[in-house]
């Protein structure tokens, strides 16, 4: 008899199969294109940051609309306030992507600070509950606290490439690993 989770399993290993080779597309695609924001980060940093700066600035623009639509509703000076700043927000990355990229890099080293130092006490739980595998986590809390302090001692030059650099770095990552899945997913289970 099979299971629905057995049955869930195969469903998907059959459409994996099926399309393996757009995931490897997908996967290749991803390759390139990480390989080229670790060759120019800087280039991938502003690029970065121009598209955040277009998401914002179309939110911004949308929730303004919305808000005028609605200005009846409760709350209506706060949306407009959200939906200016909102605005603000997106005019500043677009014509100072720069000074966005600095903000921003700020904000990443704050946070593969403090991601470090939670993934260094989850591993350290771990440990104690001798549940293993808790390694990985510790050398990646240890990691991302090293990365945070190289940023963060490198700052306001490491505002150019850092995010661009791992952006990257994830790019790679995620198509090796797309790479991987539809090379496995080649062959039927």
């Amino acid at each position: 008899m099979n299971s629905p989770d057995v049955r869930l399993q195969a469903s998907v290993a059959r459409a994996l199969h099926a399309h393996w080779g757009l995931f490897l597309f997908e996967g290749i695609v991803l390759v390139v294109l990480g390989l080229v924001a670790v060759v120019v980060p800087a280039v991938a940093t502003v690029t970065v940051e121009l598209l955040l700066g277009w998401l914002i600035l179309l939110s911004g623009i949308v929730g303004l609309l919305a808000t005028w639509l609605t200005r009846r509703a409760p709350g209506f000076a706060w949306s407009l306030l959200s939906a200016v700043v909102a605005i603000v927000a997106g005019v500043v990355l677009l014509r100072w992507p720069l000074s966005g990229a600095f903000s921003l890099t700020v904000i990443l080293t704050a946070f593969l600070a403090l991601e470090g130092i939670v993934s260094i006490f989850y591993a350290l739980e771990h440990r104690r509950e001798l549940s293993g595998r808790w390694t990985f986590m510790l050398v990646s809390g240890a990691i991302d606290l090293l990365l945070a302090g190289l940023i963060f001692a490198g700052l306001p030059a490491t505002a150019a490439w850092a995010i661009g650099l791992l952006v990257g770095v994830n790019l790679i990552f995620g198509g090796v690993a797309l790479i991987a899945m539809a090379l496995h997913a080649r062959t039927p289970a």
